[in-house]
């Protein structure tokens, strides 16, 4: 069913990605981030909207299915062998699980290498999947062309085509680390079916500051000239995951947040391709999702949305969410917080001055003792009204990297799950709300029209699951400029809750 209409100049596919099964038989997932990945799209071709839905059909849904029982092992789901096996299938699963071959699950987003797109999470694990058909294709681990085992599914992408990324290499020749990486539009004018990631390119490695607790990242930020990188203290015991097996723990209980440690912002040039003398601190704190990131006489900005400690995971456990709506309050409430990073020497700058010149924030960066500034963040959008926090920040991606006015969000009252979507102002600080009750709607995506000028112009897109039975979810179109709903298209089926998406 639609309602409304689409503007004229809409063409092209909205792909989605999230966790879509979470029982196998007479198995379930502890954890709603484990759930194995549904794709879904919405193709917007002549004034028409056309739906298709398919479940990644990797090593791990296989496995799965053919034992009809979840056999392999997630971050909040340790998999366990069957009882029905002998001693020596028990002792090589054990075996396996010291240094764990992670799940191909790619749960969490769509990134896009070259002409290609592939369904992502955290692992060195990716799946290449056909934008159109949705089908899943090969699989790609990361490992055949740079050590990482973790990586972001938040990648950023150039005006040229590059594709940039970073993860972690755990213990790699004695050492840990955080490696930037470049993908290039195209493998050689030779072999144009070969990947991308066969030109792969280093930027930067970067040592970890605990060889054995690696930092837990899922963004970064990336500006014209630097990459920005938050080193938090949320870190991932490596000793305890090589254990967690045996133990009967899930790899997620050895992610632990340390309110007593500080933050560590890493500037990278992405000119010379080293990090910048100048460290720069903060207080602790956990963040999922970089918005935006630009250069300002002599400073770098950056915008983010921050948490006081990591509970945020907590509360997607199934047990957690399936509790009644007022055990639901997040206990950290997520805040969209500014930092300021001066550029300019302060060699010369006494100790305890602030070294932020710009008049347009109040964020600050002090000199604690030569070759250390520590900073404190403007608050952009905290709590209002009985909203309790927002997430998922999207922009008009042709301003990453530049300063940009407009963030779209979602919005989330009672529950993690959201409630609204929300356009916020950053220059007058005005929130436009889009909100219907028995709506669940997902993370919100700018499309912009074409030859647009204003950063608002253009459209943005949300998919909505509506709890109620007797209501179908439907795709939301708003007009980005007024945030007025002009048009909606309903789809009889069931559609899951999803992460991240890519236009």
């Amino acid at each position: 069913l639609f309602a409304g209409s689409l503007p004229a100049w809409l063409h092209g596919t909205l792909l989605r990605n999230g966790p879509g099964l979470f029982s196998v038989g007479e198995t379930s997932y502890n954890h709603w981030f484990d759930g194995m990945a549904l794709l879904h799209s919405f193709t917007f071709k002549d004034g028409d909207v056309y739906y298709r839905s398919k479940y990644l059909r990797g090593d791990t849904y296989k496995c799965n299915m053919e034992a009809n029982r979840i056999v392999v092992s997630e971050m909040g789901t340790m998999a366990y062998p069957d009882p029905c096996k002998n001693i020596f299938s028990k002792a090589f699963t054990y075996l396996s699980h010291i240094i764990p071959d992670f799940t191909d699950n790619c749960v969490a987003n769509i990134i896009k290498y070259g002409e290609d797109y592939y369904a992502t999470s955290e692992t060195n694990y990716i799946r290449k999947i056909d934008p159109y058909t949705l089908e899943t294709q090969e699989k790609v681990d990361y490992m055949k062309y740079i050590s990482v085992n973790l990586i972001t599914s938040h990648p950023h992408y150039d005006k040229q085509g590059n594709t940039y990324n970073m993860g972690t290499s755990i213990a790699e020749k004695g050492k840990t680390s955080y490696t930037i990486f470049k993908v290039p539009p195209k493998a050689d004018d030779s072999a144009k079916k070969k990947l991308c990631l066969k030109n792969l390119e280093v930027v930067c490695s970067i040592p970890c500051r605990s060889i054995l607790s690696p930092s837990y990242y899922h963004s970064f930020g990336m500006t014209d000239n630097y990459v920005i990188f938050i080193e938090q203290p949320f870190k991932l015991d490596i000793l305890k995951m090589a254990t967690a097996y045996f133990r009967e723990v899930n790899w997620a209980s050895c992610l632990k947040f340390d309110a007593d440690d500080n933050t560590l912002i890493h500037l990278i040039d992405r000119r010379t391709q080293k990090p910048v003398p100048t460290k720069f601190y903060t207080d602790a704190l956990v963040v999922y999702h970089h918005v935006n990131a630009y250069e300002e006489d002599g400073h770098v900005v950056f915008d983010i949305i921050a948490y006081k400690d990591s509970s945020l995971y907590d509360m997607f456990y199934l047990a957690n969410l399936q509790e009644p709506l007022q055990n639901k309050k997040l206990s950290s409430k997520p805040s969209c917080r500014r930092f300021v990073l001066p550029l300019q020497s302060e060699k010369d700058a006494a100790i305890g001055n602030d070294l932020v010149k710009l008049k347009s924030t109040t964020a600050t960066a002090v000199k604690e003792k030569e070759g250390s500034l520590f900073c404190h963040p403007e608050i952009l959008c905290e709590v209002f009204l009985t909203l309790t926090g927002a997430e998922l920040p999207r922009i008009n991606y042709d301003f990453n990297g530049k300063k940009h006015r407009y963030v779209y969000i979602t919005g989330v009252e009672l529950t993690p799950v959201p409630t609204m979507v929300m356009k916020f102002d950053v220059d007058t600080r005005q929130i436009l709300e889009w909100k219907e009750d028995n709506c669940w709607p997902s993370e919100l995506v700018f499309v912009p029209s074409p030859n647009a000028i204003e950063e608002d112009d253009g459209v943005v897109l949300s998919v909505v699951v509506c709890p109620d039975p007797n209501k179908a979810a439907f795709l939301l179109v708003l007009d980005a400029k007024t945030f007025k709903e002009i048009a909606r298209a309903s789809v009889d089926v069931d559609i899951h809750i999803d992460m991240h998406g890519y236009f």
